[in-house]
């Protein structure tokens, strides 16, 4: 096991099956294009070889498959069947839900149970401006049977200043009629935003924003998360939780154990960081000479971490899995 010291290790993977996404969100991509896959995408069974070999180099004991889009990998039945064998404690799926109705059967079959879908808003026009592709009652329906399936459904949900702040609330209602747990996802300075301060800024909503916004409704209280949450978790009582990853307002570097494995073979440790390690030639290398290699790499990727907080970074989101 790799340890920094401030106690830091990896404990959960996020792997990127593919940089193609059906969606361009404003908040994503600058200029409306929508993310294709790149021409040197690690096949399925390198995936899964990396999962495996990660799980053993550094202690990873919980997987999200990402994108770009994952629903829209050619990848994503291969890669499901191969990690539900290398007996992790949990695997999720985060998803735009364009494709949920389409591909449940799939992954109900493969053994998720748990889905992160992101939704920025119910009003059919703002989610046209904001995901520039896809259609709100497609995602509405797939979340429905979804439900109706037993699945655990987190909505993410990024507050935009003069795009759907006016949201905030209704969605928040709409999760606790469904037992959703619904996260609002302070704007980060990635990407195009990390370049145009002046743009982060106009669009930015913070926290205690957020609380007062949901105080005027809802009474709520503060509720346990785990030690390596990035969600503030608050209950209102007897109607159910919501969250907020504060990035900037309440930063939580010193407890990060996230990894990301992009679609193309570069880890990176820290979304702040503009450093990546390329592990995609050690995927084709039998396991005893790939994991001293890897466990090398694996420590640097662990000293790219920030101490306190996270300060912004140039890469695109969605090409190293949100």
């Amino acid at each position: 096991m790799i340890v920094d010291r401030q106690g830091r290790r990896f404990r959960n993977l996020r792997v990127s099956l593919t940089a193609a996404c059906n969606y361009a969100c404003t908040y994503c991509v600058p200029d409306g294009k929508r993310l294709v896959a790149a021409q040197d995408e690690l096949s399925a069974e390198a995936m899964v070889r990396g999962v495996g070999y990660l799980v053993e180099a550094a202690g990873i004991e919980c997987l999200r498959i990402t994108g770009g889009e994952p629903l829209v990998s050619p990848k994503l039945e291969a890669v499901l069947r191969g990690v539900s064998t290398l007996g992790l404690a949990d695997i999720s799926l985060t998803s735009n839900g364009q494709l949920l109705s389409r591909k449940l059967p799939l992954l109900l079959a493969s053994g998720i149970r748990r889905l992160n879908v992101s939704l920025d808003t119910l009003d059919p026009v703002a989610f046209r401006a904001i995901a520039r592709g896809g259609d709100l009652p497609t995602v509405l329906a797939g979340l429905d049977e979804a439900h109706a399936a037993g699945m655990r459904v987190k909505l993410n949900m990024v507050p935009l200043r003069g795009q759907n702040l006016d949201q905030v609330l209704p969605l928040l209602e709409y999760c606790l009629a469904r037992g959703f747990e619904l996260r609002f996802i302070e704007l980060m300075r990635m990407g195009h935003l990390a370049r145009d301060g002046n743009s982060f800024l106009r669009q930015f909503v913070a926290m205690p924003e957020l609380l007062a916004m949901i105080g005027e409704r809802y009474r709520f209280a503060q509720a346990d998360a785990p030690v390596d949450a990035t969600a503030l978790r608050y209950e209102i009582p007897g109607q159910g939780f919501f969250g907020v990853i504060a990035n900037e307002s309440v930063p939580f570097c010193r407890t990060c154990s996230r990894l990301r494995l992009s679609s193309t073979g570069w880890l990176h440790g820290c979304l702040s960081s503009s450093n990546r390690h390329y592990v995609g030639d050690l995927l084709d290398k039998p396991r005893h000479q790939a994991l001293p290699a890897l466990q090398g790499l694996l420590v640097k990727a662990l000293g790219d971490k920030q101490e306190v907080a996270f300060s912004g970074g140039v890469t695109v989101m969605k090409i190293i899995g949100g």
